[in-house]
């Protein structure tokens, strides 16, 4: 009896330890093109804890699961605007967005107008 209460007991404590620590989160990230989602999401699987993201080119969502033991959100945007695009709390630096392809240029009207249904007409 004494053994299955130790064993008990042993279980319970490894299961309290392997508990998931991932968030979910979304975020607003600028950007017009599939380049853009590309960048974007690269620029997030690069960050130590990121397991998934997916930014939607339309509504401009970014979907995460990241591990929160890793990293965080506030790490998380200053990666995305370090490769040039701006999110809703944190806009990239002049230096960051020259670097983004001519195609990618989400701050120049003309571009975005490009990228949408009625621009492409």
């Amino acid at each position: 009896m004494k053994k299955i209460m130790i064993l008990a007991l042993m279980l319970i404590g490894t299961t309290t330890f392997a508990q998931n620590k991932n968030q979910k989160a979304s975020l607003e990230v600028n950007g017009v093109c599939m380049m853009c989602k590309n960048r974007i999401e690269k620029a997030c699987l690069v960050s130590k804890g990121v397991k998934f993201a997916d930014w939607n080119v339309k509504t401009h969502e970014l979907k995460l699961i990241y591990d929160a033991r890793k990293t965080d959100l506030k790490i998380i945007q200053k990666t995305i605007t370090g490769v040039g695009h701006d999110t809703k709390e944190l806009k990239a630096t002049d230096e960051a967005y020259a670097k983004v392809h001519p195609c990618c240029k989400y701050r120049d009207v003309d571009v975005v107008d490009d990228h949408t249904d009625e621009g492409r007409k």
